[in-house]
């Protein structure tokens, strides 16, 4: 992933900041607790394509 492109993505939802999981290939919104997927290195930014954070799992 792009470290410029980090830098200005922004969740779709909040505007707020992204955390980028490498190993899970996406990238998450404490806020929101949505995980948008990243497919062939591009995002997928998309509140339908998005997973909802479980209870358990860290951020």
């Amino acid at each position: 992933m792009d470290s410029k492109l980090l830098e200005i993505l922004v969740c779709p939802l909040c505007k707020g900041p992204l955390v980028y999981r490498k190993e899970a290939q996406e990238l998450v919104c404490k806020a929101d607790r949505l995980a948008f997927p990243i497919n062939d290195g591009i995002p997928v930014m998309l509140e339908d394509e998005a997973r909802r954070l479980e209870a358990t799992e860290e951020v």
